[in-house]
């Protein structure tokens, strides 16, 4: 029943968005057959430790947080049955309020509706845990002002999508509560009705064998690995499309342009991975192609090792605005680093 257990976490972990959310999975032993659902969690040491009264634990199960086997529970009088799979998915503490916070910004289009960024590599869209200040949504307070009418009654961008925290490039944000609702429903939409391009420059490692190709594999969270996404099975994962062709070739590294039909955690990163052809520099999905660099010119290697993040950039955005309905279609440079990447690559 142990497999059981560590399934149902796997399963579990997909049911929830939060990437700093904590997983307990538990086995019901005999003596506990019987038991209510919410003594028996707060009996174990696990959630002892972490500090999760009964209250609160009663509060997360009504939350839908838990699972007995494949199905969610929301009662915390159940009793249980001896060798049932439970899975507890706890969230983060919520960050304090955002403060607005005088943080230099690249805006490439603004109007009162919806705002632009091109985002440097390094800095965090959202605040989240361990990344309370310093973030986008910090700047977009402070540069933004009383021009935020309000999202769902509170002044604050709307974050429609997000971009990794080490990739660079375009994202377009809400000030608006119809603005945020509208690219919500566009981003839900995938473009499949609804005009939405993203297209990211990606350096990955190799040459792939056709100049152009679709990765349609789903995406689902690590079962072991909490802070890495992985191609899973269908009942798993959520379904995942990316679009890629070979723009340039450097012997043993290329340049793609990859264009998301779905847009999941860390999708590109992954779908790279999965066919053999890693991001360089991303110390995640690519580590074991380190050695790779070993086939590289000195001025590539040092290009290479001096990135420090992984050699992608958010290059194409193109949407309906929400309001007047124009298509808007923006365009952003490779950033030094990637553009030093590309001339040595050529040079290699």
């Amino acid at each position: 029943m142990r497999e059981g257990a560590e399934k149902i976490a796997g399963e579990i972990v997909d049911l929830v968005e939060e990437e700093e959310d904590l997983l307990f999975s538990f086995e019901v032993p005999p003596e506990a057959a019987g038991t209510r659902l919410d003594r028996f969690l707060a009996e174990r040491p696990e959630l002892v430790a972490a500090h999760l009264s009964r209250t609160r634990l009663k509060s997360l199960i009504e939350d839908g947080r838990l699972t007995i086997g494949p199905v969610p529970v929301r009662d915390a009088s159940r009793r249980l049955a001896a060798g049932e799979a439970v899975a507890l998915a706890v969230p983060p503490p919520e960050p304090a309020e955002p403060q607005p916070e005088n943080i230099p910004l690249n805006v490439v289009f603004e109007d009162a509706h919806l705002l632009v960024v091109d985002k440097p590599a390094g800095l965090v869209v959202h605040p989240a845990h361990g990344h309370e200040t310093g973030t986008l949504v910090n700047a977009l307070l402070a540069h933004c002002g009383a021009s935020l009418s309000g999202i769902g009654g509170v002044k604050k961008p709307g974050i429609v999508h997000r971009i990794d925290k080490d990739t660079s490039g375009l994202i377009v944000v809400a000030k608006t509560d119809a603005a945020h609702k509208g690219l919500s429903r566009l981003f839900e939409d995938h473009g499949r009705k609804l005009h939405l391009v993203r297209e990211y420059l990606a350096f990955v490692w190799g040459v792939p064998e056709r100049v152009r190709g679709t990765v349609e594999a789903p995406i689902g969270r690590h079962v072991t690995q909490r802070e890495k996404m992985a191609v899973v099975s269908e009942e798993r994962g959520r379904d995942a499309v990316t679009h890629w062709e070979l723009i340039e070739s450097f012997g043993a590294a290329s340049l793609l342009a990859c264009r998301l039909e779905t847009g999941r955690t860390h999708q590109i990163r992954v779908h790279m991975a999965h066919i053999g052809h890693p991001l360089i520099g991303d110390s995640t999905y690519g580590a074991g192609f380190k050695t790779k660099t070993a086939l590289l010119s000195p001025a590539a290697r040092g290009a290479v090792e001096a990135l420090g993040r992984q050699a992608l950039h958010a290059a194409t955005l193109g949407f309906a605005h929400p309001a007047t309905r124009e298509e808007l279609l923006f365009e952003s440079e490779l950033p030094a680093d990637l553009a030093a990447l590309r001339e040595a690559l050529a040079g290699n």
